[in-house]
């Protein structure tokens, strides 16, 4: 007698919004679902600094930024909640204001937490290059590092890796003026 499989279901985004909330962050790939730890006061931290510079960046050149938790809906089976997503001046009507997002951001940026670290690095970043998100960021709170990574035709090709006063260079946002430390808590 052959062994019996058991199946996973495959869920969808709309099972996620119709299943009772139960406090949990939730993410899809190809409908497994992933549980996403909440995160530590570093990486809080991290993230309102983080949005304190997108906050004057969109004020002086436009665009749309949002931090978690916001749903990115690429697909019915592949739904990713990053850190932050930004949306430039001339794509900011993809946001809409009463739905969730279904279009790829122009960036999308993750902050490392020890739970999260192998899935960013992973899964995450080859998922967000094949729906198109430009540019990609992963900041490293305990190293005080970020890592740019661009959108090419073979997936994400890493453009900048820096920490202390070196500036912030992205090639989406070249009006983005900060020293890669004004991104940390601590300082460098």
């Amino acid at each position: 007698m052959a062994p019996v499989n058991t199946l996973k279901p495959r869920i969808g985004y709309a099972d996620l919004v119709n299943a009772p909330e139960d406090g949990r962050r939730y993410e899809l790939y190809d409908g497994e679902v992933l549980v996403v730890a909440s995160p530590m006061p570093l990486h809080q931290l991290v993230s309102r600094r983080l949005a304190a510079l997108f906050e004057s960046l969109v004020a002086a050149h436009g665009g749309t930024f949002l931090t978690a938790p916001i749903d990115i809906v690429f697909s019915e089976y592949d739904v990713l909640m990053p850190d932050l997503v930004f949306f430039a001046e001339a794509r900011k009507q993809l946001v809409p204001l009463d739905a969730a997002i279904r279009e790829a951001p122009d960036l999308a940026v993750e902050i490392l937490s020890p739970s999260t670290a192998a899935t960013d690095r992973g899964r995450k970043m080859q998922m967000f290059a094949s729906y198109g998100v430009r540019e990609y960021w992963i900041i490293d709170p305990v190293e005080e590092r970020l890592e740019i990574h661009t959108l090419t035709l073979g997936g994400y090709e890493l453009a900048q890796v820096a920490t202390g006063p070196f500036p912030i260079r992205s090639p989406l946002m070249p009006e983005l003026d900060a020293p890669v430390e004004s991104l940390f808590p601590l300082g460098s």
